[in-house]
């Protein structure tokens, strides 16, 4: 089988990755397109993931709509060369176009759901969608739930090993207690108007977590010049071992929230909507703790990351950590059988067998 994947994010690169390495050892072949946005691209490398860049994306709408004409045709012709059999991705406009041209099945995943303007241009070309339990958003005859979360395709125990040692790169020793803060740049096409904590509250963030130890952090945006020297300059391929190992995590992504909390690392989730699995994550594991961008729930947000500080059992987040990994499926598991099935079908039939179906978690 021949699969192309397109890469958007880059944690669209972690979330592929495992499902690559095992599926490469099987005699299948891949090929990425990559957009160049932030470390997409250095991580596909650094995997030796094989790609072709697909040029960066714009800001402004009149951009995005130029550059989507621009993707598509470089998708197209990477694939034409390539001749995929199946097309993969986490919710991409240009890999649905693409696919639907050579006539191609598509299968995506999507847990995002306020990216309603963006679904509404990949989902009609796309044969299978693959959500969480959780997902808030619509199902359809197309969807495909499964019990999990995007993040475990890459960060369960059976295939991510987490190394202290990977610290000292940053000066931190192993057991030296630090806090993890991530800022997002607000600059995706689903957080159009949107934005997160005010420079004030940044600042306020860092000097309470400054109280219980080091603090590093991972930016988009551009910092307060005053902090700066806190940023976190490592191998991209190295922060998950930063987010098991932190004793907090403070931020605005979605992603690194929830990678946090299944590691085990309390996670404090500040976003105007929220998702889906953040709040599962919340009411049923506890590990999460989420807030909108309101000045109250900002304050409210820096006083619950104080809190985990204040309170932390190592002992009570393990455990909470095996109950999320017993409750939830091997992701790369499940998407090795969808990719499988379509492949051996040559097609996508509708998973669903009448209006009532809301999707199940095998095909």
């Amino acid at each position: 089988m021949r699969i192309l994947i397109d890469i958007g994010h880059p944690a669209h690169v972690h979330y592929f990755r495992a499902f690559y390495c095992e599926m490469t050892s099987r005699g299948h072949e891949f090929l990425f397109v990559a957009r160049q946005k932030e470390i997409a691209q250095d991580l596909l490398r650094g995997f030796g993931m094989p790609f072709y860049s697909r040029g960066k994306g714009r800001d402004s709408v009149l951009g995005k709509l130029a550059y989507m004409v621009y993707a598509d045709l470089s998708v197209l012709r990477h694939a034409l060369r390539f001749k995929p059999d199946l097309f993969l991705s986490f919710s991409s406009v240009y890999g649905s176009h693409v696919s639907t041209i050579l006539r191609k099945p598509h299968v995506a995943f999507d847990d995002t759901e306020h990216a309603s303007l963006a679904r509404k241009m990949w989902a009609p070309f796309t044969d299978l969608v693959l959500v969480p339990t959780c997902f808030r958003g619509e199902r359809t005859r197309k969807h495909i739930e499964f019990d999990g979360f995007m993040e475990l395709l890459y960060l369960r125990p059976n295939v991510f090993e987490p190394d202290e040692t990977k610290l000292r790169v940053a000066g931190i020793q192993p057991g030296e207690r630090f806090s993890f803060v991530r800022f997002v740049s607000w600059k995706a096409g689903h957080d159009y108007g949107a934005n997160g904590f005010t420079e004030a509250r940044k600042r306020r963030l860092v000097a309470e977590l400054l109280r219980f130890g080091r603090v590093v952090i991972s930016s988009e945006a551009p910092l307060p010049e005053d902090l700066e020297q806190y940023r976190l300059r490592i191998d991209p391929l190295d922060v998950h071992h930063f987010l098991r190992y932190a004793a907090v995590f403070v931020g605005e992504s979605a992603t690194m929230a929830s990678e946090s909390a299944v590691l085990g690392t309390p996670a404090v989730y500040v976003d105007p909507v929220g998702r889906g699995y953040t709040d599962r994550l919340e009411s049923e594991f506890h590990l999460v703790a989420n807030f909108t961008t309101s000045e109250e729930d900002q304050d409210q947000a820096i006083n619950r990351a104080i809190e985990f500080l204040e309170n932390s059992d190592q002992g009570a987040l393990e455990m909470k950590r095996s109950l999320l990994l017993n409750r939830t499926i091997d992701m790369n598991d499940f998407l090795i059988e969808i990719a499988e099935t379509v492949f051996e079908q040559g097609r996508v039939d509708s998973p669903a067998t009448d209006g009532k179906d809301k999707g199940r978690t095998t095909v």
